[in-house]
């Protein structure tokens, strides 16, 4: 039997398991740092299989590493299980409907991430189990990696350090090799406080902390025409100091998201915000505090991970979708305005010519590019730490956008559990070609020596910020 039919051997046998439990995950969505119920599940399962499980890792108790075997390689595959606020909604219905109004949601697939993941690291220990090979295969329960940098908290903490190599994976409208790079960031909290007063009747003894936040967001509006094109920075609103108009707002807090591809350029934005917020308070005679929330590194793509990938891709081969399916995604795709559906291609035409159908059953060839995505992942840090490849794959209509209601309503579709699957079947199947191929890891290695041209990973987040401080 060839490493590629066991390997869908072992996934169709299992493939019960797994979908169980990602719909257990998308059933109980849970915020940044906060994902109890998912960790209980996944370390079960985990535990059950075998694995050595360690708990609250970098202090932070929704965080684990679950290890088998022993010797090298190590080889890791990334999990996240976390979910989006306000982002509640029904499963399998072509219409905005939330099960519970203001609750959460998994818009951005992290279900079916974390148990794809965990799908492939499983396979991987039976085939070592079975072959008597030699090898530690890990898992990483990562929390946080919405607005919470689970994995940068972690990497800061060495949680990553012994590992030769890392895969993972992300929910997509599309199939292939994620060969692109993406931007640094940090994430701060700028909270004014001013002085409360009558606004009607004595406006001149109060100092508005809400006028200071507005202040600070037309500052930082205006900056924007002043740094590099590649760079962004949005903001919340967090507290606008109450509901009451004839109240001066004391209290009032906006948060700032910077990115940009280089982590130095971050910093330098991120000081030029600061005296922002700085020129507000004075302008407002308030006082200002900053809190640093997170923040992320640019993703290193490794090229000879990726065409490890891109091999075990091409001979697994695409996946295939019923009329049924294609039927239904063409009806998802029917709740999607045109600028949606013109977006599907991430920005990259040759892209277009493999996204006709409402679900796409093709795998994109691969391609090595310098293009750097303007989204952000804190797989950036582990990419710093050990040579890391990801890939996407097939779990929506085409044209569905992450972090949206469509994206939430697909999570549980017979397509998205296909993808899921097809995306284990990937990913182990490049680890077994990797336990095989010592020479290869090494390589891997000097790559991503050589892109770092001598520079050291340094974490961006200070050492005295706590995870969700």
């Amino acid at each position: 039997m060839s490493q590629k039919e066991w390997i869908e051997q072992f996934i169709k046998e299992t493939s019960d398991k797994w979908t169980k439990t990602s719909d257990f995950l998308w059933e109980h969505p849970e915020l940044r740092f906060e994902e109890y119920e998912s960790v209980k599940h996944l370390i079960a399962v985990l535990r059950d299989e075998g694995f050595i499980v360690e708990e609250n890792i970098a202090n932070i108790e929704t965080a684990f590493v679950a290890e088998y075997g022993s010797g090298s390689p190590v080889i890791a595959f990334l999990g996240e299980y976390d979910a989006l606020a306000d982002m509640s909604q029904k499963s399998s219905v072509t219409k905005q409907e939330p099960l519970e109004k203001g609750a959460n949601g998994h818009g951005c697939g992290h279900h079916l991430l974390g148990t794809g993941s965990l799908t492939a690291a499983v396979a991987l220990k039976s085939y070592l189990i079975e072959h008597e090979l030699e090898g530690t295969v890990r898992y990483y329960g990562c929390p946080a990696e919405e607005g919470g940098s689970g994995k940068t908290f972690m990497a800061r903490e060495g949680a990553f350090d012994g590992v030769d190599i890392a895969f993972t994976w992300h929910p997509m409208t599309f199939t292939g090799v994620w060969s692109f790079s993406t931007l640094a960031n940090i994430q701060a909290k700028f909270t004014f406080k001013g002085k409360s007063a009558h606004a009607a009747q004595a406006p001149h003894l109060g100092r508005s902390a809400l006028d200071a936040v507005e202040l600070m967001n037309v500052g930082v509006n205006y900056m924007r025409e002043h740094m590099i094109e590649e760079a962004r920075v949005h903001y919340a609103v967090t507290n606008t100091g109450g509901t009451s108009p004839n109240v001066v707002q004391s209290h009032a807090e906006v948060i700032q998201l910077i990115r940009a591809p280089e982590i130095d350029q971050v910093k330098a934005l991120f000081e030029r915000v600061k005296k922002i917020a700085e020129g507000a308070a004075l302008m407002t005679e308030t006082e200002v505090e900053v809190t640093f929330d997170k923040a992320c590194s640019n993703y290193v793509p490794n090229h000879t991970l990726n065409k490890v990938l891109a091999e075990a891709m091409e001979e697994v081969g695409p996946m295939s979708f019923t009329e049924e399916e294609m039927g239904f995604a063409k009806e998802m795709q029917g709740t999607l305005s045109k600028e949606e559906l013109a977006s599907a291609n991430m920005g990259i035409p040759a892209l277009d010519a493999l996204l006709q159908k409402p679900l796409s059953d093709v795998v994109v060839p691969y391609f090595k590019t310098d293009i750097v995505l303007s989204g952000s992942t804190d797989v950036g840090d582990v990419s710093w730490v050990a040579p890391t490849a990801q890939i996407v794959s097939t779990t929506a209509a085409v044209g569905s956008a992450l972090h949206s209601w469509q994206f939430v309503a697909q999570g549980k579709m017979s397509y998205a559990h296909k993808g899921m699957l097809q995306a284990a079947k990937y990913m182990a199947l490049a680890a077994i070609k990797a336990l095989h191929d010592e020479e290869m890891i090494e390589k891997a290695k000097e790559e991503l020596r050589e892109k770092l041209s001598g520079k050291q990973y340094e974490c961006p987040i200070p050492a005295d910020v706590q995870p969700n401080q």
